[in-house]
């Protein structure tokens, strides 16, 4: 088996600067690094990542917390996160919390036991009181999530204004008893979202009653339940904003089932611009995001703050969403009829 005095030999050179080359470390040039690189590639040699990260004192590893992988939005997330990880020499592991609070924690004591070097907190479901000890063993960036005045570093959209242009949205297509689907958990972008959708409401002397609110939302299902709901209850519903594409493919689903024409009889905005919205019929009006962003931003921010062991000063990133409008709201060529 070679060593890395058979690659310093090879090469021509000192197993300091081999060593400086496989640790990553500055002042070697080009020519070195090519000469090492190709030692290393004729003998078959391996570095040994284990002595290398106790030397280092770090894992090269970032633990990502979230509700659920199946969930398409954090599915996307995880892929645009490890890829950028990746680049920077890390790993990515994911933690699903399934939006227990004591499952949270305990993924977070992966941080305080030196497991990992870092967090990303794409969910949140302790208060911050909780959360917040654990920045005394390492940096925690919030991505997705965010709250107002906390001290971490946040990268997200506005989802109070995306709420917004989605009710209002709705309202310009004449809709005038309006729905809201959510996935029930108050969380901050929760309420966030619910606060904007109420405030273009309230605008136009409209209101979101409480038969109007369906809580609890979060898959294909949910929202085939949800239709199933409004059409027995609330049949007079001519418009719904959900939380996630998903359900707003349930519902669309369910209403054309029934007979219900989209987005005549009802118009249906989704959130995460998933391919499963453009591939209904018809394809599903919906809120994106930036996630490939988002996601170079975190890591680019958490690779920072581990590297140069800052004290993750406060830092936000509000990132650019866009309403993308499909035939799922396009409401304005059909007048509406009486079901």
């Amino acid at each position: 088996m070679a060593t890395i005095e058979d690659v310093a030999k090879l090469a021509g050179l000192s197993r300091t600067t081999v060593s400086r080359v496989i640790n990553n470390q500055p002042y070697v040039t080009e020519e070195k690094k090519i000469k090492i690189n190709e030692a290393m590639k004729e003998l078959g040699y391996v570095p040994n990542s284990s002595a290398r990260r106790l030397r280092s004192q770090r894992t090269e590893t970032i633990a990502v917390l979230l509700p659920r992988v199946t969930n398409p939005f954090f599915g996307q997330l995880i892929e645009s996160l490890e890829q950028k990880a990746s680049d920077y020499g890390y790993q990515v592991i994911v933690c699903q919390t399934h939006d227990k609070k004591y499952k949270e924690l305990d993924y977070l004591q992966l941080l305080k036991t030196k497991q990992v070097d870092g967090v990303i907190m794409a969910s949140l479901t302790n208060e911050w009181m909780d959360i917040e000890p654990f920045l005394d063993s390492g940096p925690i960036v919030l991505c997705n999530e965010y709250m107002e005045t906390q001290d971490v570093t946040m990268i997200h959209i506005d989802h109070k204004q995306a709420a917004y242009d989605a009710a209002l949205h709705l309202i310009e297509q004449g809709c005038r008893r309006i729905a809201y689907a959510s996935g029930g958990r108050e969380t901050y972008i929760s309420k966030q979202r619910k606060i904007g959708f109420c405030d273009a409401l309230r605008e136009h002397n409209m209101w979101l009653s409480k038969e109007l609110e369906i809580n609890e939302v979060l898959d294909v299902g949910d929202g085939q339940t949800t239709f199933q709901y409004l059409k027995v209850h609330q049949p007079e519903v001519d418009g719904i904003f959900t939380g996630s594409d998903e359900v707003a493919a349930g519902i669309v689903y369910a209403a054309s089932k029934e007979g219900w024409r989209i987005p005549e009889d009802l118009a249906v905005v989704g959130f995460d611009n998933q391919m499963l919205s453009l591939l209904m019929v018809p394809a599903i009006t919906t809120i994106e995001q930036p996630v490939e962003q988002i996601a170079s931003k975190t890591i680019q921010v958490l690779v920072d703050q581990i590297k140069n062991k800052l004290s993750a000063p406060t830092q936000r990133f509000v990132y650019p969403y866009e309403l993308i409008k499909r035939k799922s709201t396009d409401c304005n060529t059909v007048k509406k009829t009486a079901r």
